[in-house]
Order: C-alpha cells, then sequence, then structure tokens
C-alpha cells in the first residue's frame, strides 16, 4: 500500500483555519433565513470577501450552500438538509416521539413541541399543530433561550446550580419579558419546583401571551436528552389548566423515555 505524503505541520493549520471558517459561514447563512449577500457574510464572520467567496464556491460545489440569482443571496444547500436529517435518524428522537406528540396534541389540544439543547438555547425540532384558530407557532431550526423557556428549564433541572449560575451570568441580562426569571435564587426556587412536580412552566417569560408547560425525555443513564412541551395562548392556558396539562405532559414524556430505551431518573439531581 502506497503511503500518503506527510503533511506539514502550517498544512495542517490552514487546513484547519479553511473548516473553521467554512463553518462560521454556514452557521451565519444558516441565521438568517432569508439569505445573505457576500458582503454580509463578510461582515458577520470578519473575513474578507475574496476568502469568504472562496469558501462559499467550495461549500456550493457540494450543495452545502445555494446562490439565489434573482435576489443575489447566498442561502444553505440540501446537503446541510440531508447532514442535519442523519442527525436526527441517529438520535431517533423525532421519528420515535412524533406518535407520542400526536397523541398529546390530541389530550391537550394544544400545539406540541419537541427541542433539544445548543449551548445556551433550546432548538425545535419537531412539531405538532393544534386545531385552533389562534396557536402557537415555532417552526423546526426556531431557538429559544434556554433559561426563559419551559424546554429549557426542565433540562437545567437536572444540572448543579454552579452551572446554572454561570449560565445565567452569560445571558442573565438577555430580558425577554418583565417575567423572565434571571436571578439565580429564583431561578433555584424555580429549578427546585420542576424536580418536584416533573415539568416545567414558561409563563410568558419569552413571548407576552404565551404559556408553555414542558417535560424532559431522558436517556439510557438518566440523562436528559430533549424536551417535550405543550404552547398556547394564556387564554386558554388558564392558571387552573396548567397542573393537568404538567401531569399530562409528564405522562407521555415518560413514555417517550421508555420508547427511547432511556430510564426516569427516580430522584431528583
Amino acid at each position: 500500500m502506497t503511503a500518503l505524503p506527510k503533511r506539514s505541520d502550517a498544512e495542517r493549520s490552514g487546513q484547519i483555519q479553511s473548516v473553521a471558517r467554512a463553518i462560521s459561514v454556514l452557521n451565519a447563512l444558516a441565521a438568517d433565513e432569508d439569505g445573505m449577500t457576500l458582503t454580509e457574510i463578510a461582515h458577520t464572520v470578519t473575513l474578507p470577501p475574496s476568502t469568504v467567496h472562496r469558501l462559499l464556491t467550495t461549500l456550493q460545489q457540494e450543495r452545502y450552500v445555494r446562490f439565489d440569482t434573482e435576489r443575489g443571496a447566498w442561502q444553505i444547500g440540501v446537503q446541510c438538509f440531508a447532514v442535519g436529517n442523519a442527525f436526527l435518524r441517529t438520535r431517533d428522537l423525532v421519528a420515535i416521539t412524533r406518535p407520542y406528540m400526536r397523541r398529546l396534541m390530541e389530550e391537550s389540544g394544544e400545539t406540541v413541541n419537541l427541542a433539544v439543547r445548543d449551548h445556551d438555547e433550546m432548538v425545535y425540532l419537531a412539531q405538532v399543530e393544534c386545531r385552533e384558530m389562534m396557536r402557537a407557532f415555532a417552526k423546526p431550526g426556531a431557538r429559544v433561550p434556554i433559561a426563559g423557556s419551559a424546554v429549557g428549564k426542565t433540562l437545567l433541572a437536572r444540572l448543579h446550580m454552579d452551572e446554572v449560575s454561570k449560565l445565567l451570568a452569560r445571558v442573565g441580562a438577555e430580558h425577554r419579558t418583565r417575567r423572565t426569571i434571571d436571578a439565580l435564587p429564583r431561578m433555584e426556587a424555580e429549578l427546585d419546583r420542576v424536580r418536584q412536580v416533573e415539568f416545567a412552566i414558561d409563563n410568558e417569560e419569552h413571548s407576552v401571551g404565551l404559556r408553555c408547560v414542558a417535560s424532559a425525555v431522558f436517556g439510557h443513564h438518566s440523562e436528559p436528552l430533549a424536551a417535550i412541551s405543550i404552547s398556547g395562548p394564556t387564554a386558554r392556558i388558564t392558571d387552573d389548566r396548567i397542573d393537568k396539562l404538567g401531569k399530562i405532559v409528564t405522562s407521555v414524556a415518560k413514555e417517550a423515555t421508555a420508547a427511547l430505551g432511556g430510564i426516569w431518573p427516580k430522584t431528583a439531581t
């Protein structure tokens, strides 16, 4: 077998830098659903336009990006969708939990979401819309702050408080509404409540007029994999419905956990 030619440290470093730059370009495009011009991308990723153009050309050849000639804008390509789907297939989260999400929608009468953590945010993977004219809507890929959402708090409840403290220090100033919890003592009390009742509430903390009730889905080692939530307007998710909805979403989350081969935690962490 012919040995592959050895690359110098400089060559390897250059290749790593190119990969990092390409990823930054993809991240910028993923965050802007309307597409971006070459100049806008270069400004966002702080790279020379000529460098960004070379990266885009390479990514375009592999279909990770595409160019809209009518609008003169670059957008995420079909290959990114294929890679994202591969992730979902690997985890089986959407495929396995969707039947439970549909049943939860029928039982609650409200829109149901599935979300996973991405650093200091939660990303929606799937949604089953309810039949009401006025309903919550969050398309797959949409993001919400982990500390200001019910889906996020179900996962925060499984972290040590020092981790929660560091997270709040990073995002505490990102107020969404006057109800958003950004002080550690209040959050500590809130997460203790989540562990006790096994579901979390977003009481207009992310969006005024919207309430969510969520429970976590756990893996083989009782680690939180995702969160399932019920979302709807405060006019329908009233104070006297929250406890009932919390019990429903928790029951479904436990079934989804079992279907994924996970183990529901026996004691609070």
